[in-house]
């Protein structure tokens, strides 16, 4: 990508783009037919690259585009806005392609990396089992044992997000039985076409359809080179995963409320009840007001996230803070939208319906809002430990500013 091009331009055509061509297209990509839904997804991720605007965030050794990190968080919040944009983007794969990037070998790299930047194949990532408590993962019960030089995997997991468009699943999974438990888990590619991977079902979640699938492993066999990085590392490796991977969230997250937002606000401005516009309803302002102040809000705690990642600094308080935050106000928001809609906003005639009820996931995945709060808290708390230096959010700025 040239240095002459602003974010703020590679933003705009991002945001026409979605607007022009995936927002008519939407219809079709949630339909039943799923050949007519994969054709049309291929056609738009064409158009994508052919106006530069495929895998913008990907480093360019990697087949990026190299765009900034901090540049790159403003144009995920307008590919937020739809739940096709990612792939229609080439944004899908980036937390996987990163991980690949740092943990992968060179014929890892050659098998998955390549194609899965240039769109060819997709990822998925499989942690969360369906009978323990996802907020202690030292309790994952999946295992993997080396056997002459083939790992054997068994297991049962869930929440699988696209098992069944996916190349390979990257599976944390118990390789040391006898380690402490923050070493004892490994991650292993497997290919979905394995013997033994079976896939159970995609879980319905709140009514959908969810691509979050539930997968069973029933003694697959993979080669010894399929650990990614080192034994007793898969917590290491989820961890860079995962951090990186909630700003994204976060920015997306912003991109559903300012759909909704739009939605809200256009609609007080056409529907009208007892002699007046919505509009002049000043409880329908109100929703306004809390919707603006909300999202305004969460954009500037995201941003400073981001900026503190991009320093160099861990984040961690940052990172936790936005996504509770964050899934929060997506709620609110998209809650506030179907109240201004009325009984239209319970139905799938506006896409609000399917935002709300992916809003509520967003409390649970990568982490329950109690986990992230508790962490945030003890973080926290330590600075003030034995009349420590405290938590100046002043001075928090200045510790990643002199960074940069």
């Amino acid at each position: 990508m040239s240095a002459s091009v602003s974010w703020f331009e590679i933003r705009q055509r991002t945001k026409e783009f979605l607007e022009q061509r995936i927002y008519p297209a939407e219809s079709i990509l949630q339909g039943a037919d799923k050949a007519s839904s994969e054709l049309k997804l291929a056609e738009l991720m064409q158009q994508a690259k052919a106006e530069g605007l495929w895998a913008l965030g990907h480093p360019k050794e990697i087949g990026g585009q190299g765009m900034p990190f901090l540049d790159y968080v403003y144009i995920n919040e307008v590919i937020g806005r739809s739940e096709y944009a990612q792939r229609v983007f080439g944004t899908y794969s980036l937390q996987d392609s990163l991980m690949l990037k740092q943990y992968a070998s060179p014929q890892q790299q050659e098998q998955y990396l390549r194609p899965l930047v240039a769109g060819e194949i997709c990822p998925s990532f499989a942690m969360t089992e369906p009978a323990l408590a996802s907020s202690d993962p030292t309790q994952l019960q999946t295992s993997a044992v080396l056997e002459s030089g083939y790992w054997r995997v068994n297991g049962h997991k869930w929440f699988t997000t696209g098992a069944d468009i996916a190349a390979y699943t990257t599976i944390m999974c118990r390789t040391e039985p006898d380690a402490p438990d923050h070493k004892a888990f490994s991650m292993i590619l497997v290919p979905t076409d394995s013997v033994g991977y079976e896939i159970v079902r995609d879980t319905p979640l709140l009514g959908l359809n969810s691509g979050h699938f539930e997968v069973k492993y029933h003694d697959i066999r993979v080669p010894e080179h399929h650990l990614l990085g080192g034994r007793g590392e898969g917590f290491v490796i989820a961890q860079r995963r995962l951090g990186p991977g909630r700003i994204f969230h976060c920015m997306r997250w912003l991109g559903q409320a300012q759909r909704a937002f739009d939605l809200m606000c256009e609609r007080l401005h056409t529907r009208s009840a007892f002699g007046s516009s919505l509009a002049d309803k000043q409880l329908m302002q109100q929703h306004v007001f809390d919707s603006l102040a909300e999202i305004q809000a969460c954009r500037q705690l995201t941003l400073h996230a981001a900026r503190c990642i991009d320093s160099g600094d861990a984040a961690r308080v940052e990172i936790g803070t936005i996504k509770v935050v964050g899934a929060r106000m997506l709620h609110n928001v998209v809650d506030r939208a179907i109240q201004v809609y009325g009984a239209a906003g319970l139905t799938d005639d506006t896409p609000l319906s399917r935002m709300y009820r992916h809003a509520r996931e967003a409390r649970i995945y990568d982490g329950p809002d109690e986990v992230h709060i508790q962490s945030v808290a003890k973080q926290v708390l330590k600075r003030y430990r034995d009349n420590g230096q405290g938590w100046d959010f002043g001075e928090r700025d200045a510790e990643w500013s002199d960074s940069l």
